[in-house]
């Protein structure tokens, strides 16, 4: 008796490669998630209590490697084209985030980088969502 596969376009990828492209997927969300969490940080620094500049300054410790590893993961994974180099892009513009915040002539584009980050990691998870 032979077995009939019902999604024949469904490409057949290792353990391995599943593992990788979950965890990046896992990361991109959690990435979307910590820089909207930022975001609201910095309002509520502006609009409600002036003290939430440290958490602002912060917070961003704990999710600004993601992309780092979410490059490693695009490559184990072989996730969709280009998802390394957005990951690394993003990594470049949270770096970029720290010269930004404390060279007053360029202050104005902080708030401009980061919408451009949302962005790209909204794109870059739903992308990845898409691909498993």
């Amino acid at each position: 008796m032979t077995s009939i596969d019902l999604n024949p376009s469904q490409d057949k990828i290792s353990g391995g490669r599943r593992i990788s492209r979950g965890i990046f997927m896992g990361l991109s969300w959690i990435l979307v998630a910590c820089i909207t969490i930022q975001v609201y940080i910095a309002g509520s620094a502006v609009f409600q209590n002036p003290v939430n500049w440290r958490l602002h300054e912060n917070f961003v410790h704990f999710f600004g490697f993601a992309p780092l590893l979410m490059i490693i993961f695009a490559i184990t994974g072989k996730c969709f084209k280009g998802s390394a180099w957005l990951s690394l892009a993003m990594f470049v513009l949270i770096d970029m985030q720290y010269m930004t915040a404390h060279v007053p002539a360029l202050g104005a584009i902080h708030p401009v980088m980061a919408l451009v980050l949302i962005l790209l990691s909204l794109y870059t998870a739903l992308r990845s969502t898409r691909r498993q």
